[in-house]
């Protein structure tokens, strides 16, 4: 969703019409202003039949679905507005706004002329459109809109709009020095002393500079002001969940729903359940409105995205739902034209793919994530490269690892080093089996390293010493050097009473290497061995390992 600032409720006298009609229009402005979109469409919808004549009915109805991110249908309303009235100036201004948004720049400016010329350069509200296009859009021209503003305060100095949307546009210009934005927004607040706006905004500012606190003392001031504005409990829901407040954070959003429980506002409240990690919250919020008949695209993507990431070992069914929902989500946007893709679409419809077992299919599309944000691409080589170790690809496992890498081992982590070190382990247990026994020999070294890479970063985690184990029994089979040894006494040492349960496999086959090596190997010790074998058994009363050795004439 488009994220925009709100939209500016003007005097009554600039709608032309009676008093008792244009409170009616600032009544629908105003629910636009507080994020009710539905309901303000139902107003504007009436206020369309009323009076179809009236220029500013079919603008206001544009910004309604500008405002919620929908610039088509603010488009067609906007051109409704041009058709019926000619010279009203604003619907100039709104077809504007959408090519700017567009991208289209040259286009736009043409609408925009064309709505100064009908304004005579003297219509403020045309001036302060206009400038928000020019603050608010991903392009901006930030220079202009501060000229135009400064005109239309100029010629209605008065008017709080005109600092509101300076402070905005200052703001933008310099994002490090806060101070003028400030000034504007108190002047806001001086002009207009019931609107919580101006207040908001400066709260919104401290909250971008991290001052959490004063942040949210203005929000708390702003819902004082006015406990019917929406947006501060929505503002300050996302401080909550900023500050890791996540009871907070859905209480006040909680609070933001009771003011405007529509599906729009619900359908907010699940990508914020999303951003707050909230996986299971987010997928019953969202089937609750596809079940009350809402197609949304964006609530697949929700959907897709907390099957994803739901926590712990999930069924293959639980995941093929989240398939399903991203394969609607890509059906539905791809009949959007120039529909802006999400890296993380890519990324989790491959993650997905993977779960279900498509693991090949599941790389190509992380790769695409990758192409559309390199930024996020360890992190995505980091699931392609589990992925290819669940598929078996070791060798390309090993290939991903050397990308994240770079040439510089500082590049990895822990986790990175525990996976590499098992990619190449497994491969030179295939290599074993194709009887490359030199490859196989530098495969289970190399993973040594990794393994030993991990141990220095985490000292006292005794799988890493585990691992280190089974890469030297591979390098060492005979047991002539005793390689393994040091690593599996380390790792057993390490182990707690409580970890017992979660690592008995790994210390049954710590105890039988050691039983083996001082029953057989030259540095023989069968007490040792009694020992470590009964230790087994103790474990797993039906090893048979353990068993043999006690029938065995060195077992007794």
């Amino acid at each position: 969703m488009i994220d925009m600032k709100n939209i500016t409720v003007i005097s009554a006298g600039i709608f032309l019409a009676s008093t008792s009609f244009a409170q009616t229009l600032q009544e629908a402005i105003i629910k636009t202003d507080n994020e009710r979109y539905q309901a303000a469409a139902a107003d504007f919808r009436a206020l369309i039949a009323k009076e179809a004549g009236k220029g500013d009915n079919y603008f206001y109805y544009g910004e309604n679905f500008f405002k919620n991110g929908d610039l088509d249908s603010a488009n067609i309303y906007y051109q409704k507005g041009v058709e019926t009235n000619a010279t009203y100036p604003l619907n100039y201004v709104g077809l504007g706004k959408v090519l700017w948004f567009k991208g289209k720049s040259a286009d736009a400016k043409t609408q925009f002329f064309k709505a100064a010329t009908l304004g005579a350069n003297k219509n403020t509200e045309v001036m302060r459109k206009t400038a928000e296009a020019y603050i608010d859009a991903d392009t901006k021209s930030l220079d202009e809109a501060i000229t135009l503003l400064n005109a239309a305060i100029k010629i209605e100095p008065k008017n709080a709009e005109n600092h509101l949307l300076m402070g905005d546009a200052l703001l933008e210009k310099n994002p490090t020095e806060g101070g003028p934005a400030i000034k504007e927004y108190d002047k806001f607040t001086e002009l207009n002393p019931k609107s919580p706006k101006g207040i908001l905004r400066a709260g919104k500012l401290y909250q971008r500079g991290r001052n959490y606190q004063l942040a949210l003392d203005l929000y708390k001031k702003a819902q004082d002001l006015d406990p019917t504005y929406a947006p501060a409990y929505r503002e300050k829901a996302e401080l909550y969940h900023l500050a890791g407040q996540k009871a907070n954070a859905v209480e006040s959003y909680k609070k933001y729903l009771e003011l405007n429980n529509s599906d729009e506002a619900r359908q907010r409240y699940a990508g914020f359940l999303l951003n707050n990690k909230q996986y299971t919250e987010t997928i019953t919020e969202v089937e609750n409105l596809q079940k009350s008949g809402n197609t949304s695209m964006y609530l697949d993507r929700y959907l897709g995205y907390s099957y994803a990431e739901l926590p712990g070992k999930q069924d293959t069914a639980m995941y093929r739902k989240g398939l399903n929902a991203m394969n609607r989500f890509f059906d539905k946007s791809s009949a959007v034209a120039n529909f802006k893709y999400l890296a993380t679409d890519y990324k989790y419809k491959g993650l997905l793919l993977s779960k279900v077992g498509k693991d090949s299919l599941g790389v190509i599309e992380m790769e695409k994530a990758i192409a559309i944000d390199p930024k996020m691409a360890n992190d995505v080589l980091r699931e392609i490269a589990k992925s290819n170790i669940k598929a078996k690809k070791y060798n390309k496992a090993i290939e991903t690892y050397e990308r994240i890498m770079g040439g510089d081992p500082k590049n990895l982590n822990a986790q990175d080093w525990y996976e590499f070190g098992r990619a190449y382990y497994y491969d030179g247990g295939v290599k074993q089996r194709e009887k490359k026994d030199a490859e196989a020999l530098g495969q289970f070294v190399k993973a040594d390293t990794c393994f030993s890479k991990l141990c220095q970063i985490s000292p006292t985690y005794a799988i890493a010493y585990f691992w280190r184990g089974k890469a030297n029994v591979q390098q060492d089979l005979k047991d002539e050097k005793g390689l393994a040894k040091p690593y599996y006494e380390k790792a057993v040492s390490l182990v707690k009473p409580e970890e017992k349960a979660g690592v008995k496999s790994n210390i049954i086959e710590a105890y039988l290497y050691l039983g083996s090596h001082y029953a057989f190997s030259k540095e023989k010790d069968l007490t040792k061995a009694k020992e470590y074998f009964n230790l087994v058994k103790e474990l797993d009363p039906t090893n048979k390992a353990a068993n043999d050795f006690f029938k065995s004439p060195a077992g007794k």
